[in-house]
């Protein structure tokens, strides 16, 4: 199972008719089992370049070839719950054969069992977050797009919500693909990570990291850090600090 992507263009058009480029030379492939990691200044077309991988976006130059018939999950940057319904509910509309002992696992990784019968008006943003991650991986999907799943979150939060993604990550095969703006998510998730350039987005480099995820301290993570960043600012390094 593997996702194959070539992004050769993609344009948008203003009122006033001008065409805008936003996506070129986005090439890649991802294997199951891989969390692929797109990192990029804001407002260079990462949500775009995940639309047209989701199957959302057609007008494009390029080919993606998505697995055969494999299930899609997807975490947009807002949650998107339906207001009217629990918590619960929200999940089993999306996936509406899950059976309660999977529920209930899903939730208590994700610490919303305690909030299974709330409705999305009573939760914060943290937990409105975290029913969006139940109901993409209640599918059960072999594809799994996660779009700055992370945004606006304080410190603390952030951490332990990261902490849960990788949790859930590491227990499935399947191809996971994450954008994000901060470089401390993207080591600590990923396992190759892309690098974006500003408008229109190409990818700069592709730099995988071989040490588990498991196995990243904070001392191995400053320096996978500072290795990406020597990397991207053209400086030569003495050796490769994720090897």
């Amino acid at each position: 199972m593997q996702l194959d992507v070539e992004i050769t263009g993609k344009q948008f058009e203003s009122a006033a008719g001008e065409r805008h480029d936003v996506l070129t030379g986005i090439k890649f492939s991802l294997r199951a089992g891989e969390v692929g990691v797109f990192v990029g200044p804001s407002g260079c077309g990462k949500s775009t370049m995940l639309k047209i991988l989701a199957g959302l976006d057609h007008d494009y130059r390029g080919k993606v070839s998505r697995p055969a018939a494999g299930r899609l999950g997807m975490v947009f940057q807002e949650p998107r719950l339906l207001p009217w319904r629990s918590v619960e509910d929200n999940v089993r509309l999306a996936a509406p054969d899950i059976d309660r002992a999977r529920l209930s696992e899903l939730f208590s990784v994700l610490e919303l069992t305690a909030h299974r019968s709330h409705y999305p008006g009573e939760l914060s943003l943290g937990l409105a977050r975290r029913v969006a991650l139940a109901r993409a991986f209640a599918v059960e999907p072999d594809f799994l797009i996660l779009d700055e799943p992370l945004a606006s979150l304080d410190d603390a939060l952030a951490a332990r919500l990261r902490e849960e993604i990788a949790t859930l990550v590491g227990g499935r095969s399947m191809i996971t693909l994450l954008v994000t703006h901060n470089l401390d998510d993207a080591v600590r998730l990923g396992d190759r990570l892309f690098l974006l350039s500003a408008r229109p987005a190409r990818i700069l480099a592709d730099l995988p990291i071989p040490l588990p995820r498991g196995a990243r301290g904070e001392a191995e993570i400053a320096a996978i850090k500072a290795s990406i960043v020597r990397r991207t600012n053209g400086e030569p390094a003495e050796r490769d600090a994720h090897r």
